[in-house]
């Protein structure tokens, strides 16, 4: 599958103009384990029938995320599509046979995500600063804190909307 894409990505990169431009994917085993599907998202329009031109291996559904008010910008798509392939990111966590050292995800060369790095007195004093920066509080929060078997290093997890 991973072959399949570096070839996929820069054939439909070449029907777009040549352009670099961002994309995400993710990989999801079908119902029932028999093979893997891709689930990727894009910042802009791709009529169906040049992603399937560019595919050229089987079968291609396209939806448009578009449940936005009317005014939305470019964070609030962004957040949209990372609503979207975030549910597909945390199913591989519970693969068993997914291979170890894999990635859940991938991003076009040249766009992935920088590393903020976030320091404070105590996690809700860094859980601050991250709400900050995404201008709202987590809409879900984990920690190993409230685990009483819990025997590594403690850790907190957060999501963002």
């Amino acid at each position: 599958m991973r072959a399949d894409l570096g070839v996929f990505f820069p054939v439909l990169r070449a029907h777009l103009g040549g352009g670099a431009f961002p994309y995400v994917w993710v990989p999801e085993w079908h119902p029932g384990g028999h093979g893997l599907h891709v689930h990727f998202a894009v910042g802009r329009f791709i009529k169906q029938s040049v992603i399937k031109r560019a595919w050229g291996r089987g079968f291609v559904s396209i939806k448009q995320l578009n449940d936005l008010p009317v005014g939305s910008g470019t964070l609030d798509q962004a957040r949209l599509a990372a609503r979207y392939l975030s549910k597909y990111v945390t199913k591989s966590f519970a693969d068993a046979d997914r291979p170890a050292g894999l990635h859940r995800y991938e991003v076009a060369q040249g766009f992935q995500p920088k590393a903020v790095r976030l320091t404070g007195h105590s996690a809700d004093h860094v859980l601050g600063q991250a709400s900050a920066g995404f201008g709202a509080a987590p809409v879900l929060r984990w920690s190993s804190a409230d685990l009483s078997d819990w025997r590594g290093a403690p850790a907190i997890w957060a999501q963002w909307a």
